[in-house]
């Protein structure tokens, strides 16, 4: 019994992990976790979920994902894309947790809805921060941003799959890291946005 909460607890970092990680980028993860499962035993998919193996299926992903991926380094184009990621993003979360517990005690509708939530969370997190950066930078610091958004949607997906503890507290540190840097935006933005006194 207690092997068998020990490997609940760990799909659930699994699932927690590929979520937030799809959060960042979502065909990423769906394209990384595909790719183990069909060439590794790291992570096994069951009925639906193994369709996400099929080459067909991970080729698919992958040239949304090519364009996805230059589109977001394009400061015009990344706004577009985030707003479509606040859908895609979520429903990606949501497969990406099922398929990590599905053959696990974790009811499929606490699943989803872990999916759904990391996923949007990051995704928001994302979209909140990006204008932000295009403010500031005029654009220029947003493909190194995005660069960085991808790293850590490949880093968390492949912790989530590989060792889903490290996951958790990558997690956790990103959760942090964001909630420091809203902080940090909202209170430097009424210095900025600050009327000019007149003599």
């Amino acid at each position: 019994e207690v092997g068998q909460v020990a490997e609940t607890l760990l799909s659930l970092g699994t699932g927690l992990g590929l979520s937030t990680a799809a959060g960042f980028n979502a065909y990423l993860s769906l394209l990384i976790t595909g790719i183990l499962a069909r060439t590794t035993d790291l992570i096994t998919l069951d009925v639906p979920f193994n369709r996400l193996e099929e080459p067909v299926v991970l080729g698919a992903i992958a040239a949304i994902g090519v364009i996805d991926f230059v589109g977001d380094k394009v400061p015009p184009v990344d706004h577009v894309l985030h707003a479509v990621g606040l859908v895609v993003a979520p429903v990606a979360g949501a497969v990406l947790a099922l398929s990590a517990t599905s053959d696990t005690d974790v009811l499929p509708a606490v699943a989803l809805i872990m999916g759904v939530l990391a996923a949007e969370a990051t995704q928001g997190a994302r979209a909140s921060v990006r204008p932000l950066s295009t403010v500031s930078t005029g654009g220029i610091g947003n493909p190194v941003l995005s660069l960085g958004e991808d790293g850590l949607s490949a880093t968390l997906s492949f912790a989530a799959i590989i060792v889903p503890l490290v996951a958790l507290v990558l997690v956790a540190a990103i959760v942090v890291l964001v909630v420091w840097a809203l902080r940090r935006a909202r209170r430097r933005r009424p210095s900025s946005a600050a009327p000019l006194v007149r003599p």
